[in-house]
Order: structure tokens, then sequence, then C-alpha cells
């Protein structure tokens, strides 16, 4: 069964003082960390950027199955560019995950595979996260909505929701600020740097 991955990378980053897919983890950007550790798992990865979006363009230039999507409307919320995402998914499932969450284990991509269903959500220690994997078949219902949206409502409009226990705090784990992004250099190089 096919897999694609929409990462979110539209917005402003105006709480960290600098633009985040950019910034350095370990050698490489905050955005080309997100990309790696779920790319053995899907065919195609759609980067949606926005804000300095010639930036983004060049982080995932040479980063095979990626390719770039400009959302116009990047200012109107996130959900603007889950749709437009979403327009470019040919597979059977997809997983969203916003392009600040560079620290998610690849084990939690294949645990979310492993189950079947319409909406498979991780959570760890009680408290829910990114990424979340969406049957395709939702994807004409979500484009219904309209562009200032939030993702969260209309998953709460769901029944058909599964929720997976993973052992891995980087689903909760985004660069919102300054402080976010020293904490998370510090985690990804006692997790991952071993």
């Amino acid at each position: 069964m096919s897999v694609d991955a929409v990462i979110l990378a539209a917005g402003y980053s105006s709480r960290v003082g600098d633009f985040k897919p950019a910034l350095n983890l370990y050698g490489k950007s905050i955005l080309q960390r997100c990309i790696e550790s779920m790319s053995d798992f899907c065919e195609n990865i759609i980067v949606v950027g926005g804000h300095q979006y010639d930036v983004i363009c060049d982080i995932v230039r040479d980063i095979p199955k990626v390719k770039t999507v400009k959302n116009e409307h990047f200012k109107l919320g996130m959900f603007s560019s889950v749709r437009s995402g979403i327009k470019e998914v040919t597979s059977n499932r997809f997983f969203i995950i916003p392009g600040d969450q560079p620290v998610v284990k690849k084990e939690t991509f294949k645990e979310l595979l492993d189950h079947e269903g319409d909406i498979i959500i991780p959570r760890y220690k009680g408290k829910k996260g990114h990424p979340v994997l969406f049957d395709s078949k939702l994807a004409v219902e979500i484009l219904s909505w309209v562009d200032t949206e939030i993702l969260r409502n209309y998953i709460h409009s769901k029944k058909q929701v599964i929720i997976v226990d993973v052992d891995d705090p980087g689903i909760g784990l985004d660069v919102d600020t300054a402080d976010d992004y020293e904490m998370i250099k510090k985690y990804y190089k006692d997790v991952f740097e071993k």
C-alpha cells in the first residue's frame, strides 16, 4: 500500500526569530531531519512552503522523493497548507506533520503504518502528537473544508480515529521558540547521536 507525506513548512517562524526549516540540527536543517525520519516509508514527500519559499526549495532540491508546493494562501493559517499538500497526494494513505518536528523516530512511522484505519494518531504518555496518518479516501472531504479551518476540528469530527501508543517523545517536540530549539538540539544529541 502506497504512502505519501505532507510536511507543513509555510509559516513565518515569528516566535523563533529565525526561519525554522533552515535552522541547523547537527549538520542538516530541521526540515532535512524531518524528511529523513520518514523517507524510508514514503513514495512521495510533499513539502508545502509559503514564507521564504525559495529557501525551502533550496533545502530540499537534491533530496530524493521530495517535491515542493507553494501555498499562496499560507497567511490564512496551517489548514490552508494542509489543503495545498493533500491536492498533490497520489497514494493510498498519507502522513501529515509540521516541518518543525525533526525528532520523530523512524519506528513511529512504521508503527503507525502497521495499523489500519481512517485516521491514526500517535500518543506518548497520554499526549497525542504528529505525524497523523490518513486514509486518502478522506482527501476530498478535507479539501471541502475552508482554508481557515483547523485540522484538529476535522479529526474531532470523525468517529474512526485510532490512537497508537508509541515510545517516542518526539511526536510532541516542535520548534516554536528559541528555547524549544535548544531543547531539541540537546534531545537530538542524546537520542540520535549516540
